[in-house]
């Protein structure tokens, strides 16, 4: 199929751009006139910036391909859609929460709550707990503006592929027309007058959507707590995320008539008390046959890679956790609408039809992302043009940058995803989808905690899925790149160039991390050998890779590169953490032995010498050029404002981390379930509520994961996990 050449290059077509050309006055024409005595309902504000753009400007599922999906099931009346079936077409379907019974606030974050326009003293309120439990339309009853009430609640259809390969298999009906989140329904989109910021809300946990694969669309109350603190968490780790609103439960109350009434609740498969790992030590005598050093290595992998399943059923309470983001755009989303604009195509030479609607589809999704999550820069610069050709290549540039930046900051922080589909990254590069996570405790390159994450969703290898979900984004939007650009030649030489850049902006991004965590400036390769050195060993001697590198800053602070300090017998014990009272302090958790302990006293002397070398500015020394470079851009020459190795590394290397044992204890106190916590054995309760109070006190510890805490802080949560925790199911590993 040929193409015709343009030098802007051809637009895309009107109808595709009509829709979304409206969305740029929506909230003007949208806007609800409100009364006095409206203004005082708790979620009144909340109620007159709504401004829901993927409803309001992209596609719902046409009637006849409806008609047609209810014929594939008796179970469905046509209306619900909370029925497993297939969506032929459209962006989104409607769909109806099923609240919470007897629902009951947790906790909220004030700085979401804020961003969302509501005050903080609104969450207390009873329309509040309502709207964020799933009862989205009795919680405006009380508002007088009954005609004028926008409340939509919607899910979205997307697709599957795994390290850039697609799947349909997931898909209950083999076709891929069945896949999408089976628990996650959004209710509503936001413009905050305020700021003029846009917020999407999601609840995840409210009930069955069409892609619910059998399950009850619940969630329960201790992957809720999870989801809750770690959203928040990666947020004050500096690390793009979605966040999380409210945390709200469902429990055992009274009617309105006094009468008893039981709150939702699940079974889900769990762990037992004697549900853990069954590694080898370095004496099994199945290993006599190698090298000591080769037993290190296999026990290692071993005991990285070994999880077990659940072995037991346990009844937890239900739970909603209302997360929220600028966009939830997927990889999945784009990738979907690709995929069914080019399923009439030929063979790789020929381009997909544009005037098809699913090629339109495909079109208008592509103006939504740019819309969500880039609009000054990829789409208010190309809309009035209808250049979805530059806008289309302006997303891939942005959507590059962010996916990577993200990865790299999991390696530093030392998170692990577990579950990084296409369908769980999101265009922009934020983090979502707190499932089967984890932050590592012992240093392995293959770390993750969901059972079924693989050697490809490991802790070191996440850069590696990264890029292939950006290479899947890449393969998803060259339909269009091909169809607007003057030449197929040209497109395809377009996408070759992409891949490869693609290539190194992930390597660079993580080993700008890498390097930062060394107190080296992000830019400086005089790090890089240094790294690949102390990874070897932190592997090797079974390391915490938290306290390895925040005790590493400590040796920066108290021997400051300048200082001419060569106590390197003194810098070692300052990592070993060897003045901590218990011991837990210290990153090792074996002692090491004469030759382990040679080879980093011979590692830290190397990384001294290394980093003085750099910050040599007499000598011109590579981190201090480039610190130098830095002032001069931001127009300064107040060489105070130069951050210092120590400051550099103490914002790379987090205090603390939601570490699995923290977590495990909070959502064990918390819950009136029949799960126990395996390594903090749950006591009796003294009410049927539980114990929420670790769960605030954890949302305090994560606001300031750099700081160094109160002595209390320290003493709890700056410290090794114990053995019991790097064994134990539903703490080690998890499903």
């Amino acid at each position: 199929m040929s193409t015709s050449a343009s030098a802007s290059g051809v637009k895309s077509s009107s109808s595709s751009i009509s829709k979304l050309t409206r969305k740029m006055t929506s909230s003007s024409t949208d806007t609800i006139t409100t009364s006095d005595s409206n203004s005082n309902h708790p979620l009144s504000k909340l109620l007159h910036s709504f401004d829901h753009s993927w409803v309001n400007n992209l596609s719902a599922e046409t009637q006849s391909n409806r008609e047609k999906s209810k014929r594939k099931s008796s179970q469905d009346d046509g209306i619900s859609n909370n029925i497993k079936r297939p969506v032929y077409n459209g962006h989104w379907v409607p769909t109806t929460p099923d609240p919470l019974r007897n629902p009951r606030l947790i906790i909220a974050s004030p700085q979401v709550v804020n961003d969302i326009g509501l005050e903080y003293e609104n969450v207390h309120s009873d329309e509040f707990v309502k709207y964020f439990s799933g009862d989205v339309h009795t919680a405006f009853d009380d508002h007088g503006d009954v005609e004028g009430k926008d409340v939509k609640t919607w899910a979205t259809p997307y697709a599957l592929s795994i390290m850039g390969k697609r799947y349909t298999s997931n898909c209950p009906f083999g076709t891929g027309d069945g896949y999408g989140d089976g628990r996650a329904m959004s209710i509503g989109e936001v413009n905050n007058a305020d700021t003029t910021s846009r917020y999407e809300l999601q609840l995840k946990g409210a009930g069955p959507t069409p892609f619910c694969r059998g399950a009850d669309g619940r969630a329960v109350l201790r992957s809720s707590i999870r989801e809750f603190l770690a959203s928040e968490a990666m947020h004050y780790l500096g690390i793009s995320t979605t966040r999380a609103l409210s945390l709200i439960v469902s429990e055992d109350g009274d009617d309105e008539n006094g009468n008893g009434k039981a709150g939702n609740t699940s079974q889900r498969p769990w762990y037992s008390e004697q549900n853990q790992k069954n590694v080898p030590t370095v004496d099994d005598p199945r290993l006599e046959r190698y090298s000591p050093e080769q037993r290190k290595q296999i026990v290692a992998q071993l005991n990285a890679q070994t999880r077990n399943d659940p072995d037991v059923m346990v009844e937890e309470p239900n739970a909603i956790t209302c997360r929220v983001a600028p966009s939830f755009m997927r990889v999945g989303h784009i990738d979907l609408f690709s995929r069914r604009a080019t399923k009439n195509t030929l063979s790789e030479n020929e381009i997909p039809d544009k005037n098809t609607p699913e090629f339109k589809e495909l079109e208008d999704i592509i103006w939504h992302a740019c819309f969500r999550e880039f609009p000054s820069e990829c789409y208010e610069p190309f809309i009035d043009d209808n250049d979805i050709l530059s806008a289309s290549k302006c997303l891939l540039d942005h959507s590059l940058d962010g996916i990577a930046a993200m990865v790299a900051g999991w390696v530093r922080v030392g998170f692990a995803q577990g579950n990084f589909n296409g369908d769980n990254c999101l265009v922009a590069g934020r983090t979502m989808d707190y499932g089967p996570f984890g932050w590592m405790e012992e240093y392995h390159p293959l770390f993750a905690k969901w059972t079924g994450s693989g050697e490809h969703f490991g802790f070191l290898n996440q850069p590696n899925a990264g890029f292939a979900n950006y290479v899947m984004l890449l393969s998803s939007i060259m339909p269009i790149i091909e169809a607007y650009s003057p030449s197929l030649e040209e497109a395809r030489k377009y996408e070759t160039e992409m891949t490869e850049k693609g290539q190194q902006v992930f390597q660079d991004k993580l080993m700008q991390e890498l390097r930062s965590k060394l107190g080296f400036h992000p830019e400086d390769e005089s790090a890089d050998d240094l790294w690949q050195e102390v990874e070897v060993l932190m592997r090797e001697s079974k390391v915490d890779w938290t306290l390895f590198w925040r005790q590493l800053t400590y040796v920066e602070q108290e021997f400051p590169v300048g200082s001419g300090s060569k106590a390197y017998g003194e810098m070692f014990d300052v990592l070993n953490a060897s003045k901590s009272h218990d011991g837990l302090k210290s990153p090792f958790y074996e002692q090491l032995d004469t030759e382990s302990r040679s080879k980093f006293f011979s590692w830290i002397q190397q990384w001294r010498e290394t980093l003085e070398v750099s910050y040599d500015s007499e000598n011109y020394g590579s981190s201090a050029e480039l610190c130098q470079q830095d002032l001069s851009e931001a127009g300064g020459t107040d060489e105070k404002k130069i951050t210092s190795p120590a400051e550099r590394m103490r914002l790379a290397n987090p205090k603390y981390v939601l570490r699995e044992w923290i977590l495990v204890d909070a959502y064990t106190k918390a819950s009136t379930s029949s799960i126990r916590n395996p390594i903090f054995p749950m006591k009796k309760l003294k009410s049927e509520r539980g114990d929420e109070t670790m769960i605030h006190e954890l949302f305090n510890l994560i606001k300031n994961p750099y700081d160094e805490g109160t002595d209390e802080q320290d003493e709890k949560y700056y410290r090794r996990a114990s053995s019991e925790a790097l064994k134990k199911g539903g703490v080690a590993f998890m499903s």
